[in-house]
C-alpha cells in the first residue's frame, strides 16, 4: 500500500542520553528522543503527522488547509508554516480570545500569513459547524479546503507516529539498548495511536505511556480507539482491537490547574532540565510530561527496566508567552 506522503520532517531525529539527568535520579537510563528537531519553525512532532495529512491533502488538490487549536497551538502554527513552504493558503480557527500584541506561536501564525478565526471553549459538535461554514466560503471563493482536526489527530496523522515507531527500532539498534518505555505527553492522542500501532507493524518490543495533559485516561482511550477504528476501515488494515493486543496506558492525575497551564514544580523542571542538559521544554506538553515521569520515578514506576525514551515532542514557542511564570 502507498501512502501519499511529502517530506517536511528533517529525520532520523537524534536519540541521545541525558547522562547527568539519569545520574541525578538514580534510576533508569533517560533517553531523549529529538523530535523537536525535525525543523526550526516548523519543529515538533505535528510535524511528521502533517508529512501524511499535506501529502494527502495535496493529492485531493486542495488549496487551502483549516484547523483548528489553542492560541498557542504547536499544531496549528506548525500547519501555517507548511502552508506558507507550499504556496498554500491556511485557516486557523483558534479557541480563546484575540491577544495584542501576538506572541509564541500565535505571532509566528501571523508571521506566515495565516487567516483566524477566533471562537470561545465551543464543543467538538459546535466546531464541526465552523469548519463546515469555513469550507463552504472556500468553495465559494474558488478554493479547494482540507481540514484537519486538532492536533492533525486522525486517521491519517496516525502514520506519522507508525512510521516513528521504524525510526526508534533502529534507534534501539543503533545504540545497541531495549527500552522498557517510550513515554510521551498526550494532548490530542494521534502521537500515542500511531505509536502503539507502530509497535505492533515494527513488531518494536516496548511499551508506549502518555501522560494527558487535558481531559483524562478515559476520554484518550475512547479517542485513540475511534482514530484507530477509522485508520483500520480507511487503509484496510484488520488488528483485533478488543483482545488487548494493542492497549493503550494513559497515566493521569498530572494535569495541574488544566490545559496550557502548569504548576511551579513543572517551571521548577523545565529550568533545570535547561541548565543540566541544555534541553528546552514547553509548561503545556512536554514539560509536564517530563516533570511527571520523575515523579512517577521517584514513586518507584519504570524501575523494571534499564533504558526509558522520553519523546520531546517540541513546543518551545509556548515558553514565551508565559515567560512571567519563569
Amino acid at each position: 500500500m502507498t501512502i501519499p506522503r511529502i517530506e517536511l520532517a528533517r529525520l532520523p531525529t537524534p536519540l541521545v542520553p541525558l547522562d547527568r539527568v539519569s545520574s541525578h535520579i538514580k534510576g533508569p537510563r533517560i533517553w531523549l528522543k529529538r523530535d523537536d528537531l525535525t525543523d526550526t519553525t516548523a519543529s515538533g512532532n505535528k510535524l511528521r503527522k502533517l508529512e501524511f495529512c499535506v501529502g494527502r491533502a495535496l493529492e485531493e488538490d486542495a488549496s487551502v488547509l483549516i484547523t483548528c487549536g489553542g492560541i498557542q497551538s504547536n499544531h496549528c502554527r506548525t500547519t501555517a508554516v507548511v502552508a506558507a513552504t507550499l504556496g498554500l493558503k491556511c485557516h486557523l480557527i483558534l479557541r480563546g480570545k484575540q491577544k495584542s500584541p501576538p506572541d509564541g506561536n500565535h505571532l509566528l501564525d501571523y508571521l506566515v500569513g495565516a487567516k483566524i478565526s477566533w471562537v470561545g471553549n465551543k464543543s467538538y459538535e459546535e466546531l464541526d459547524d465552523v469548519y463546515a461554514q469555513l469550507e463552504q466560503d472556500y468553495r465559494n471563493a474558488g478554493d479547494i479546503p482540507y481540514s484537519m482536526p486538532i492536533g492533525a489527530s486522525d486517521e491519517t496523522g496516525l502514520w506519522g507516529y507508525i512510521e516513528a515507531a521504524r525510526e526508534l527500532k533502529q534507534d534501539f539498534e543503533q545504540h545497541g539498548i531495549s527500552p522498557g518505555y517510550i513515554v510521551s505527553a498526550a494532548g490530542s492522542g494521534g502521537t500515542l495511536g500511531g505509536l502503539i500501532l507502530g509497535k505492533k507493524i515494527h513488531d518494536l518490543a516496548t511499551n508506549m505511556v502518555a501522560f494527558n495533559v487535558c481531559d483524562d485516561e478515559a476520554w484518550f482511550v475512547d479517542k485513540i480507539r475511534a482514530d484507530m477504528a477509522r485508520w483500520e476501515n480507511r487503509y484496510g488494515q484488520d488488528f483485533d482491537m478488543d483482545t488487548g493486543a494493542l492497549p493503550i496506558t494513559v497515566i493521569d492525575g498530572f494535569v495541574g490547574p488544566g490545559y496550557a497551564r502548569a504548576e511551579p514544580q513543572v517551571f521548577d523542571t523545565i529550568k533545570w532540565l535547561a541548565r543540566t542538559e541544555g534541553v528546552i521544554l514547553d509548561p503545556v506538553y512536554t514539560g509536564k510530561a517530563f516533570n511527571a515521569m520523575l515523579e512517577e520515578i521517584g514513586h518507584g514506576r519504570f524501575q523494571d527496566t534499564e533504558d526509558i525514551v522520553f519523546l520531546h515532542t517540541g513546543g518551545i514557542f509556548g515558553i514565551f508567552p508565559q515567560r512571567e511564570q519563569f
